[in-house]
């Protein structure tokens, strides 16, 4: 037998074997700014309600742009409002954290 081919074959089962193993997270990322209007507001929420009965891992982060930083309460607002609306379909997994000029937060769905 050759040891080269031998070789190949050895390494293409490990793949096949790291691929089985794999655990691949899926998510979603939704992006609100901190003047967000009502309607577009909604609109994100139904997206957000769609991912979590699918039973996705959603990531919402509020971007900051320019001056608006001095606005940070209203992207906290922006948060709380999500978290007190998708109550009954998931949980917050990450609290509210500032990264730079974006805030961020992870929400799991209920099981």
């Amino acid at each position: 037998m050759d040891y080269g081919k031998f070789k190949y074959e050895q390494s293409k089962k490990q793949q096949k074997q790291k691929k089985k193993t794999q655990h691949i997270a899926h998510g979603k990322e939704v992006k609100f700014r901190p003047f967000t209007g009502e309607h577009d507001f909604e609109v994100k929420l139904r997206h957000i309600c769609e991912f979590l009965e699918k039973g996705l891992r959603v990531k919402i982060t509020v971007v900051f742009r320019g001056r608006e930083v001095r606005f940070k309460e209203h992207g906290e607002n922006i948060l709380d409002r999500i978290s007190a609306e998708i109550e009954e379909l998931g949980t917050v997994e990450k609290n509210a954290k500032m990264e730079g000029r974006n805030l961020i937060m992870h929400l799991i769905p209920k099981k």
